[in-house]
Order: C-alpha cells, then structure tokens, then sequence
C-alpha cells in the first residue's frame, strides 16, 4: 500500500467538504488546493563569503529533504561589488507529498519554537497565494544549533489553486496555518 501524508488524507476527507459547503462549489475539483510550497532563502552576504552559501544549502536540504537550487544574479550592482552570475540565493519548490510533510512540519513544530508567536499575518497577494517570512531558520527542529554558522530568514510561498483571496486564506485556515484572529 502507498504512503498518504496525514495532511492529504485530511484535505481530502475533511477540508474539501467544508470548502465546497462555505463557497456553494457544485463540484469536487471546484475547490482550491495547494499546488506548490516553494522555499527561498536570500544569501547576499554569499558575496565576501563562499562558505555561507554552502551552510544554507546544507540547511534548508535538512529542512526540506530536498536539494536546493542555487540562484544567481541578474545584473551587475557595483555598490555591492555583485557581478552577474554570482550565486547569491537557494530555492525549493516541493511538491505532492513532500509539499504536505513539510506543511505539516511546519504548523506542528517549527511555528511554535517561534519565540512570542501570536500568530501569522493574514495578508495574501491577490490571487489567492501566501508568503510567510521567517526571520530565523533555527525554528525548524531538523536545524542543529552548534551547526548554525549565520542566523538568517526565509520565506515560504504556499502557491494555491484559489482564485481569491478570501477562498485562499479559507484553504490554508483549513491546514492548520495559525492566522492573527482580527
């Protein structure tokens, strides 16, 4: 038998009827889903140092349980000595199963090691996706402190299938993100 991540079974046993019946959807696949959770870490500070991109490679691999694609610069700044072509971010999309692990993950263990969390901003970009910016990575427990090099943040796009926002923000409540109560 297959493995089912916790969360999928739920979405599709509990979150798609309480979508369907909020939003009046005739159909199954009328409800939003999440497509994609895509993680990125900015390193411009890669730039005096080359070992630092290799620690956040190695940390959000751990993070993620996949291998990170480093990004390079577009253009030129020469107030930040940056040449084109330089390495100076990583990037994950996760998919499918590996998308609901680290969702899961994610609300059950690294959000409440945040220190005087009272919850996430509610505020979604208009077309029914989400970005959650992190300040540190040391709230993912996979994270070993005395490995920890340089304290540095992320952010996490949960990528939807919603068409707006309001349907969006009603998905990701469904999962379990903890919103600020307005």
């Amino acid at each position: 038998m297959k493995y089912v991540p916790s969360l999928k079974t739920k979405y599709n046993e509990e979150i798609v009827p309480t979508l369907m019946k909020e939003f009046g959807y005739k159909s199954v696949m009328q409800a939003p889903r999440l497509e994609k959770i895509v993680i990125n870490q900015g390193v411009g500070s890669s730039i005096q140092d080359k070992k630092i991109l290799e620690f956040s490679v190695n940390e959000i691999a751990a993070i993620t349980g996949q291998k990170p694609v480093t990004t390079k610069s577009v253009k030129d700044v020469s107030n930040f000595k940056l040449r084109k072509g330089m390495p100076i971010g990583v990037r994950v999309t996760l998919r499918k199963e590996r998308m609901y692990e680290f969702l899961e993950r994610l609300i059950t263990s690294a959000l409440p090691r945040i220190r005087d969390f009272k919850g996430i901003n509610s505020k979604l970009d208009g077309r029914g996706n989400y970005t959650l910016g992190l300040d540190e990575q040391i709230i993912f427990p996979e994270i070993v402190l005395d490995n920890v090099h340089k304290i540095m943040g992320m952010n996490i796009t949960f990528v939807t299938s919603a068409n707006t926002d309001e349907e969006g923000f009603a998905l990701l409540r469904e999962f379990g993100l903890p919103f600020k109560k307005n």
